[in-house]
């Protein structure tokens, strides 16, 4: 299918592996990066989600959608791993968990942009998942930039696949395809989040690092199953 972001925002943690590894499956190796593993927060809007070939769905194809991930490679392709993922569209959480296996939940969000900042608050309103709410203004502080191979940067970013496992804990792959982020740096207050507390992980404090990403035109295909993992 197709669809766009925009209004993105990349907060990143560190994050000890450990403390990770007690919410991602053991199928799923962790990706560990100048010493520590990595969680990102990613508020965004969806705009134009559609099956490719077709316009969006009237009503459905634009709303506001805020990930917690992680990183993994798997068979030598680096991809991405949700913890959760959080949408103001029925339509498109029921969709997701259906076809991609993904732990999507929905909830009341909001996204205004005011003065070049965005303002973003999503809480989650679903009965059967822990409480998740984040309230965070936003925007970029500095021209854009495409992150160069081997900076922290470009292994948070530049990932064109993510993984879920199925009901056996087998890893499934879903490629995705995009041009290369453009990056802004980027500064935010973020007044209220509990987005990985419902995770049962302590972020410690402000985030490590904060980028603001310029609109993505991206394709997303159907998952595959993995190859078993040796050892």
């Amino acid at each position: 299918m197709g669809q766009s972001w925009a209004r993105l925002l990349f907060a990143h943690w560190r994050v000890p592996a450990e403390a990770l590894r007690r919410t991602v499956p053991e199928s799923v190796p962790l990706d560990e990066r100048d010493g520590s593993a990595w969680l990102a927060i990613t508020p965004f809007v969806v705009r134009g989600l559609r099956a490719r070939g077709l316009p969006p769905p009237p009503f459905a194809g634009r709303f506001a959608e805020l990930n917690v991930r992680t990183y993994t490679t798997i068979d030598g392709r680096p991809g991405v791993y949700f913890l959760s993922l959080d949408a103001a569209s029925r339509l498109a959480v029921a969709g997701a968990r259906r076809l991609y296996r993904l732990p999507y939940f929905h909830a009341r969000m909001s996204v205004r942009e005011a003065g070049g900042r965005i303002e973003y608050r999503s809480r989650r309103a679903c009965a059967d998942a822990p409480d998740a709410v984040l309230r965070a203004e936003y925007g970029p502080t500095g021209p854009a930039f495409e992150a160069l191979p081997g900076t922290l940067e470009h292994f948070l970013t530049e990932r064109y696949c993510l993984f879920t496992v199925d009901g056996r804990g087998r890893p499934r792959r879903t490629d995705i395809h995009h041009g290369p982020w453009r990056l802004h740096p980027a500064s935010a207050t973020i007044h209220e989040n509990t987005m990985a507390a419902s995770h049962g992980l302590d972020l410690g404090g402000p985030p490590a690092l904060l980028h603001f990403a310029a609109p993505q035109d991206v394709v997303v295909w159907p998952p595959r199953r993995q190859r078993p993992i040796d050892g």
